[in-house]
C-alpha cells in the first residue's frame, strides 16, 4: 500500500510538468492546430489592412498599377448610425477606377502565380478553381478599387498552404471581381478573396486608418446571375464608367443609362441587379394560370337546371329526370295548350248519328248482383 502511494506522488510532478509543457507549445503560435494542421484565427478576430499593405504571408509581389484611389461615398445628412449592411456586387458606384487603365496588372499577377507550382496548387485550392484554370479565371476577373471598407474572407501563403483570416480591406484597395461582382483577389499581395464569415466576435487587429468606422464597413453579396458590366465612378474627373466584366479597362465607355444620383453622394444602398428568379415585391398579386395539360371544368349558367338535383355536388347518382340525350325535344311548332282565346263549347259534343254514346256502352250506375258461379 505503502509502495502504491509513493508511485502515485512521483507520478504527479511529472504529470503537471507534462501539461504545462503541452499549454506552452499550444500557445506558441496561432496558426498551428493538432498534427500540423492549420488552427482557425482565435475567436475570429478581423485584420485590418490598410490601402497600400502587403498584409501577413502575402502570395505574390504587388502588382497595382499607380493609379488615383477612388473616395468613399460622402455621408448625407443625419447619416450617423450604423451602417454595415450588404450591397450587391453590381451596385452603381460600389467601385471606382481610371478610365481605359485598369487598378491591377493582370498579366502580372498569372506570370507570378505561375511561376510558383506551390502556390498556384494553395491558390487554386483556396480560390476554389481547377489548379489548370488559374491563368484563365485571373484573365476574366474585372481589376477595380474599392470606395468603402469592405469585409472579406483574405488567404495567406504559410509553408506551401493557404490559411484563412477575416480582414477588412481599407476604400481604395485595388482589387479584381469576378462576374458575379465579388472581390476574389487582393492586388497588393496577390491573395485570394472569398465572401465573409457569418459570424465574427468584431475584435478588430491592427491599426486602423484616420476614417476608420466600424459600423460602416460593408460585405459583397455576388449576384445571382452573371453581369456584363459594372458601373464604376471615375477617380479622376467623378463621372460614370461602364466596364465590361473581363476587360483590363480598355473598352470602358460612358453608360447607356447613368444612375440617378451623383458619383460623390451616391449611397451605396445594395439595390444593384435584381434576381430574375425572385418574386417582385411590388408586382400586384395574380392569380395563378390554369394548368394547361387539366381541363378546366366549365361552370354552368345560372338559368340551367342542376340536372342530378344535388346542387352540384353530383352525390345522387341517378339523375331524376330523362336523359336530354335520349328524349327528343318536343316539336316547336306544335300546340300542346289549347288557345286560351277559344271559346269553350256550350254543350257536349254528341255522337253522329247511328251510333250510340259512350255513356250508354257503359252506364254509371252499378252493375245487377251475380251470383259468383255459373251454370253450365
Amino acid at each position: 500500500m505503502r509502495s502504491s502511494l509513493r508511485r502515485t506522488r512521483r507520478t504527479r510532478p511529472a504529470a503537471a510538468g507534462l501539461v504545462s509543457a503541452l499549454l506552452l507549445t499550444g500557445c506558441s503560435s496561432a496558426w498551428e492546430g493538432a498534427g500540423g494542421e492549420p488552427a482557425p484565427a482565435p475567436a475570429q478576430d478581423v485584420l485590418l489592412q490598410p490601402l497600400g499593405a502587403h498584409g501577413p504571408d502575402p502570395f505574390t509581389a504587388s502588382t497595382v498599377r499607380n493609379t488615383a484611389p477612388p473616395a468613399a461615398p460622402d455621408r448625407q445628412p443625419g447619416d450617423g448610425g450604423p451602417q454595415a449592411r450588404e450591397v450587391t456586387g453590381s451596385t452603381p458606384g460600389l467601385y471606382g477606377g481610371t478610365r481605359a487603365i485598369g487598378s491591377c496588372d493582370v498579366e502580372r499577377q498569372v506570370a507570378l502565380l505561375t511561376a510558383d507550382r506551390a502556390k498556384a496548387h494553395a491558390f487554386a485550392e483556396a480560390a476554389g478553381i481547377p489548379e489548370t484554370g488559374v491563368a484563365d479565371w485571373l484573365r476574366g476577373l474585372t481589376p477595380v478599387a474599392l470606395r468603402a471598407d469592405t469585409r472579406v474572407t483574405d488567404h495567406g501563403y504559410r509553408e506551401g498552404r493557404a490559411h484563412a483570416f477575416q480582414a477588412v480591406l481599407q476604400t481604395g484597395t485595388a482589387v479584381l471581381v469576378d462576374q458575379y461582382g465579388a472581390p476574389r483577389v487582393r492586388c497588393a499581395c496577390g491573395n485570394p478573396l472569398r465572401s465573409p464569415a457569418a459570424t465574427a466576435s468584431g475584435v478588430h487587429r491592427g491599426d486602423p486608418w484616420d476614417a476608420f468606422d466600424p459600423d460602416r464597413v460593408i460585405t459583397v453579396r455576388p449576384t445571382s446571375s452573371v453581369v456584363t458590366s459594372l458601373v464604376i465612378v471615375n477617380t479622376t474627373d467623378r463621372t460614370w464608367i461602364e466596364r465590361r466584366t473581363g476587360s483590363d479597362g480598355d473598352q470602358d465607355k460612358d453608360p447607356a443609362v447613368e444612375p440617378d444620383c451623383d458619383p460623390d453622394t451616391c449611397a451605396l444602398t445594395g439595390s444593384g441587379t435584381p434576381d430574375p428568379s425572385a418574386p417582385d415585391p411590388s408586382a400586384p398579386d395574380r392569380p395563378a394560370s390554369p394548368d394547361p395539360a387539366r381541363p378546366v371544368p366549365s361552370t354552368p349558367l345560372p338559368d340551367a337546371p342542376d340536372p342530378s338535383d344535388t346542387g352540384g355536388t353530383g352525390t345522387d347518382p341517378t339523375p331524376s329526370t330523362p336523359d336530354p340525350y335520349t328524349e327528343p325535344d318536343p316539336d316547336p311548332y306544335t300546340e300542346p295548350f289549347p288557345d286560351p282565346f277559344e271559346p269553350f263549347p256550350s254543350e257536349p259534343p254528341t255522337a253522329p248519328d247511328g251510333t250510340v254514346p259512350p255513356d250508354e256502352l257503359f252506364p254509371a250506375g252499378p252493375a245487377p248482383d251475380r251470383p259468383e258461379t255459373f251454370q253450365g
